[in-house]
């Protein structure tokens, strides 16, 4: 298994050992001690599934007050994952980074508290499955605008399919008092 650290440093690409045989394969896809090990020192508190259908983008979400922390896989299909980094006063603010994640790499992906996430369905369809580290509240529910310039992201696709929320997304200008501060991420 390997930790892989991103160029938003806090942000971990998970490598899971597969194991594979004439009967299949096997792959242990989360086990505390060794994410521990790689950087991954939070507790995960709540499991979601999603299936999306292609060109379908989720996203950008994050939580204000409880800021979730996320350990995503793909079960089947593929995404592109984003990530962006929006704690205000940290060296990385604003920037973001993206990964393949599919059910044939087996990657994973951890984000951190403090940081927005969304995807991309780049298969005909595909089913996520992630951990967070704090519980969803619907009432905490930031979101920044899938398309929004100040940020820059080069989504694989021009018209995504999209929630009435993520169309209404506001963009970040709008929200900045609403963003996290980078020291309060780290407690």
């Amino acid at each position: 298994m390997n930790f892989t650290p991103t160029a938003l440093k806090e942000v971990i690409v998970v490598g899971p050992d597969v194991y594979r045989d004439n009967r299949g394969y096997f792959v242990e896809t989360f086990r505390r001690d060794k994410y521990l090990r790689g950087g991954i020192n939070y507790e995960f508190v709540q499991d979601n599934q999603s299936r999306s259908t292609r060109n379908t983008i989720r996203g950008l979400h994050a939580q204000r007050r409880h800021p979730q922390g996320k350990l995503v896989r793909v079960l089947t299909g593929a995404i592109l994952d984003v990530v962006v980094d929006i704690r205000r006063g940290s060296p990385s603010y604003l920037k973001w980074i993206s990964v393949e994640l599919s059910a044939d790499n087996f990657r994973q992906i951890y984000i951190p508290p403090g940081f927005a996430h969304g995807i991309c369905i780049t298969s005909e369809f595909a089913d996520i499955e992630y951990k967070c580290t704090d519980y969803y509240d619907p009432c905490d529910e930031l979101r920044i605008a899938w398309n929004d310039p100040a940020i820059g992201i080069q989504w694989p696709v021009a018209k995504p399919i999209l929630s009435d929320k993520d169309r209404e997304a506001p963009m970040l200008a709008d929200q900045i008092s609403l963003l996290p501060w980078h020291s309060e991420t780290l407690l």
